[in-house]
């Protein structure tokens, strides 16, 4: 089962790919169109799953037995630090009138964006060798039929 850290980076990831698409048709859209409010819908929900990332990962720590603790609340610092930075760019890119595919190009080069990306890859890539462990350990603590 999927950590809330993992939704939350399912979901700002699925963002990422759709802004990708998005700013390689060229368009110019108003928040009418299908493409406007899709755009909009994408980058709204991750706005959501930007927001009190740190407390998703400090609950995290201690759901998970992440340890040493001090290593994991340091990075998370920095991850809600990328966070909160990125969703002031977005939250800015939602305020136009129109969001023009040239606009989430822009976005999409953001540095604060992509750190965010980098960042959560990582976290990711840790709780799923985390798993791949747990799971593996678990398969040799099973015991043995005879």
């Amino acid at each position: 089962m999927p950590t809330e850290i993992e939704l939350r980076c399912e979901t700002i990831e699925e963002c990422y790919e759709f802004t990708l698409s998005y700013a390689a048709r060229g368009l110019s859209t108003s928040e009418e169109s299908d493409a406007g409010r899709q755009i909009r819908y994408h980058l709204s929900r991750a706005v959501e799953a930007m927001a009190d990332l740190k407390a998703c990962c400090a609950a995290a720590i201690g759901k998970e037995g992440l340890a040493p603790r001090e290593k994991y609340e340091a990075f998370f610092a920095v991850l809600a630090r990328d966070a909160q930075s990125s969703i002031a760019a977005i939250e800015l890119v939602l305020a136009q009138p129109v969001i023009s595919s040239q606009l989430i190009d822009n976005l999409n080069a953001c540095i604060h964006l992509r750190a965010l990306l980098t960042d959560l890859f990582l976290v990711t890539e840790m709780l799923q060798l985390r798993q791949v462990q747990a799971s593996a350990l678990a398969a040799t603590d099973a015991p043995v039929s005879d």
